[in-house]
């Protein structure tokens, strides 16, 4: 494909790309990605939250 060539991706990208993104306009997919990101962000709060959480109950328990 030209367009493929012209942007330097392959084949097999694109159609994973299209795959995934076909159906979603242009501020659908932005949206998609930006809850993506929030959601990858929220992950790690989480689990940084749930690491201090075991930390300080060893901590009360006198585990140190």
């Amino acid at each position: 494909m030209e367009t493929c060539r012209e942007h330097a991706i392959s084949e097999q990208t694109y159609d994973r790309w299209r795959a995934e993104f076909g159906g979603l306009k242009l501020d659908q997919a932005r949206r998609l990605k930006d809850l993506e990101r929030e959601n990858q962000r929220l992950r790690k709060a989480v689990a940084d939250l749930t690491l201090d959480k075991l930390i300080l109950q060893e901590a009360a328990r006198g585990n140190f």
